[in-house]
């Protein structure tokens, strides 16, 4: 029976996949297998050690300590694409957003409701709200993965726009996903160059926070207009201000409200909907809850964020996992500790990804708690656990 801690509210189509007779899913669990979140942060979060997986229900992981994860052998995952084609919806909203002024319009409205003749009103005010067509005006999508992808395609096909798409890491699958309408820049700046719009699609990492910054505003487009649905540590508040102010940008639509942008004129701050939709709860819920089964039950690892991908068939024999530093010799000090139980060995996997590698064997008798224990003592190893007997 495996034991799962809940740290938000997650759909309840987790139990279609977690099923009771092998599954507790409780948000007390005080000693969880495995963990689901979706927005709660871990960073102070004592990680108890018979934790041995944490997946997100969304896409970013910023709420959890990768790090910390890795050195005690927990698996990360996430739920890449689950929650495309909510946030691709909104970015669309958001391109409309952006070019007529349609928060602004109704706002009006609003104020305006006790004036004596309010429709008579309208046809006088309105042209104040006038905004530009879509159609025919060049987008420029940066990152074409599930989001970008998708967003692209509506953008081409659905709404006439030139589309230029720019993603030095794109997948084949995504590739083969974009419409021929969509045009391959072979750099960014190729892309945003003459873009009448640019939406961002790419995550929030060391080399990426704070790109939209000065220098690459005034590389844009005068009066382009601009949407960050990605994260909004992407953007340097105080430039995407001045851009604004000095007509640089016409607009900035995100997805991340902050105090610094809120009241900010031509600036529209969404209190992250993205993938507030109750279809991309249930997807990211129920794709959140298969990895964790196919992990536990099997040793799989998909869509893992700080191991390699393993991908595993019907066990041979006892399987055992193992996670460890991807340092030379370890493996053999693995293959060395079974042998010499006199246990053979097969079949192996090894793959790694950055400093941390996983083996995994199927072993020909199941390996004893001793022998156990042994192996996650070796130097460099930091878990092993018997998956499947």
């Amino acid at each position: 029976m495996f034991k799962i801690q809940t740290l938000n509210s997650i759909s309840p189509i987790i139990h279609d996949t977690l099923s009771a007779g092998q599954y507790v899913v409780s948000a007390e669990e005080p000693t969880p297998d495995a963990i689901l979140v979706r927005s709660a942060s871990m960073h102070e979060m004592n990680l108890p050690d018979s934790l041995l997986a944490i997946a997100r229900a969304g896409a970013g992981v910023n709420n959890i300590p990768i790090d910390k994860c890795s050195e005690k052998g927990i698996v990360v995952f996430n739920t890449p694409g689950a929650n495309a084609n909510a946030v691709a919806e909104l970015v669309i909203a958001g391109l409309l957003l952006s070019s007529r002024d349609i928060a602004g319009g109704i706002q009006w409205v609003k104020e305006s409701k006790d004036e004596p003749d309010l429709a008579k009103l309208v046809e006088k005010k309105k042209s104040q709200f006038v905004g530009p067509e879509l159609k025919g005006k060049k987008l420029a999508v940066i990152g074409l993965g599930a989001i970008g992808a998708l967003v692209a395609n509506i953008a081409a096909q659905g709404f006439g726009m030139d589309v230029v798409g720019y993603d030095p890491y794109i997948s084949v699958a995504h590739a083969w996903a974009l419409s021929r309408a969509i045009h391959r820049a072979d750099t960014q700046e190729e892309a945003i160059k003459d873009a009448d719009y640019i939406t961002v699609h790419i995550p929030l990492m060391d080399s990426t926070k704070g790109m939209i910054n000065s220098a690459f505003l005034h590389s844009l487009k005068k009066g382009a207009r601009l949407m960050n649905f990605s994260r909004g540590e992407l953007a340097v508040y105080d430039d995407v201000k001045a851009a604004i102010a000095e007509g640089q940008l016409s607009s900035y639509v995100t997805d991340f409200a902050t105090a610094e942008l809120a009241d900010t004129p031509k600036v529209i701050c969404l209190p992250h909907l993205g993938a507030s939709t109750p279809e991309s709860e249930e997807r990211c819920a129920e794709m959140a809850a298969q990895e964790i089964r196919d992990y536990l039950e099997r040793g799989v690892i998909r869509n893992s964020v700080n191991l390699p991908e393993i991908t595993l068939g019907v066990p041979e024999g006892s399987r055992v996992l193992l996670i460890h530093k991807n340092l030379p010799g370890i493996v053999n000090s693995i293959s060395g500790l079974i042998s010499g139980r006199g246990i053979n060995i097969q079949y192996m996997l090894n793959k790694s990804r950055g400093e941390m590698a996983v083996t995994v064997l199927e072993l020909s008798q199941e390996p004893d708690d001793t022998l156990l224990a042994a192996l996650g003592k070796l130097n460099n190893v930091v878990r092993a656990r018997l998956v499947h007997q």
